[in-house]
């Protein structure tokens, strides 16, 4: 075994230098040193996560509360009680009611605000057929019965896990 002399004293430093650099700007990248110094690099990403959940819809409507005649707002008690007579016999599995406040352009280029509520269903992709005038029956029965113009609905494909 021979001394270490300053040069190499000064190489081996430098090397640590760099590889402690490698190390802290890229956390995926890991240096392997041969015996003479010099630095091999290598990035090994961890493999993806594998997606969980069972392929699903969400469909998510958009309640207005206010009334284009200037009458009362639709209330707590008489959304719940639309939810339970409408929405829940066509859904028995389950969904979410947030409060919310929207607005939007009505058909008269007004732009109006109001309370409202966001209703989240899930349902399974295979079953979207079948659901989708499930969800139009809702809708139209709201309009009709609240005198609103439009429930909006967005759809969207999810992975669901419950």
């Amino acid at each position: 075994m021979q001394p270490k002399t300053a040069s190499s004293r000064t190489r081996i430093a430098a090397v640590a230098l760099a590889a402690a650099l490698l190390g802290a700007g890229a956390p995926a990248a890991y240096a392997a040193f041969d015996d003479q110094g010099a630095a091999e690099s290598s990035a090994s990403a961890p493999a993806p996560a594998k997606p969980v959940g069972k392929p699903y819809i969400k469909t998510e409507l958009l309640f207005g509360t206010a009334k284009p005649n200037g009458g009362a707002p639709v209330t707590d008690k008489e959304f719940r009680a639309f939810v339970d007579a409408y929405v829940t016999p066509r859904f028995p599995a389950g969904l979410t009611v947030e409060d919310a406040r929207g607005q939007y352009r009505d058909a008269h280029g007004v732009i109006e605000r109001e309370r409202s509520y966001k209703l989240t269903l899930l349902y399974p992709r295979g079953e979207a057929g079948a659901d989708s005038p499930k969800i139009e029956q809702i809708r139209k029965e709201y309009d009709k019965r609240f005198s609103q113009e439009s429930v909006a609905r967005v759809d969207d494909a999810e992975l669901v896990d419950f």
